[in-house]
């Protein structure tokens, strides 16, 4: 099974747990493509097979910069090809920030459900304020990704 992985990240932590996620999948058998640049052309001519997004959150719960053109352009598109993917999210936030925390997280699946991406796990949400270890700390659940995604 062909994965696809997106982030969006303002420090790098994103991108490392993203990074982890794929040499995790790429050691369960899968073929993986991440590139923390990666532009919706590059996505499609990869023909993802399921999805899975890493993102932090900035601001007042938005996406960081470097993930905003490819939102943008897969919800301008919105990919008829993706229809049905299984996807899922690990989002990356501050739960001192209260009401926006996860935001980023939270807009990639809005963004899953308008391209009816089936979400096979609910999201992991994981908290600066308490994790110094977050790409380890999302192990048990990549985990279960794998298994559920060769279920």
């Amino acid at each position: 099974m062909k994965v696809a992985i997106l982030s969006g990240s303002v420090y790098g932590t994103a991108e490392e747990v993203a990074r982890h996620a794929q040499s995790l999948l790429n050691a369960a058998g899968f073929e993986t493509f991440y590139n923390s640049r990666a532009s919706l052309a590059d996505l499609q001519a990869f023909g993802p097979e399921a999805l899975l997004a890493v993102t932090s959150t900035t601001g007042m719960g938005e996406l960081p910069d470097n993930l905003q053109p490819l939102y943008s352009a897969i919800r301008d598109q919105l990919p008829a090809a993706w229809r049905g993917l299984p996807g899922a999210v690990i989002a990356l936030g501050d739960a001192s920030y209260g009401d926006t925390f996860c935001g980023g997280g939270e807009q990639l699946r809005e963004l899953f459900g308008e391209l009816g991406v089936h979400e096979v796990q609910d999201m992991l949400r994981i908290d600066a304020s308490e994790s110094v270890t977050p790409e380890t700390d999302a192990e048990p659940w990549l985990e279960q990704l794998i298994a559920t995604l060769k279920g």
